[in-house]
């Protein structure tokens, strides 16, 4: 049996949404008229998963895991672990960064904290208005709530 030919039964039995995550994080899974849609969500969808595996890391400046991060590091690591290549600091993420408005944000997308025109934090959106990031010395990785206005949105491309 074929893995297309297995694709209605695993649906039946694991779900539509389980099977699209199967698909998008192994890619091993071909349904059609989603392949696309997985496809296009999956490094995003891949560097977010990466993030909240390292839930609980110590925060520790200027790190880039595997055990430590500082905020721009877990980014910079979830994506390159995710297949996409990005700069070092918050700032110079965010100029490499598709620029979009809150409203377009997605689950994968960059939340950037600014002052200004001064960006200073950096954390990978969960949806719900919630982020993972690592916050700072004596924290640890953890997914909390967006708690300011001044953030802008950017998606790695």
């Amino acid at each position: 049996m074929t893995a297309l030919n297995r694709v209605p039964s695993l649906m039946a039995r694991a779900g539509t949404a389980s099977a699209l995550t199967l698909a998008a994080v192994g890619g091993s899974i071909a349904v059609p008229g989603l392949a696309t849609e997985a496809s296009a969500a999956t490094t995003a969808t891949k560097a977010l998963q990466i993030a909240a595996s390292k839930k609980g890391a110590p925060y520790s400046w200027g790190a880039t895991g595997p055990r430590r991060f500082d905020c721009s590091g877990l980014t910079l690591y979830s994506y390159k672990k995710a297949g996409k290549k990005l700069p070092r600091t918050a700032a110079q993420q965010y100029n490499k960064t598709h620029h979009i408005s809150a409203r377009s944000r997605k689950a994968g997308d960059l939340v950037f904290f600014h002052s200004g025109s001064s960006v200073y934090h950096v954390g990978i959106y969960a949806g719900h208005g919630k982020i993972w990031h690592a916050p700072k010395t004596g924290d640890v990785v953890k997914l909390q709530k967006i708690w300011t206005k001044s953030v802008w949105y950017g998606r790695v491309s």
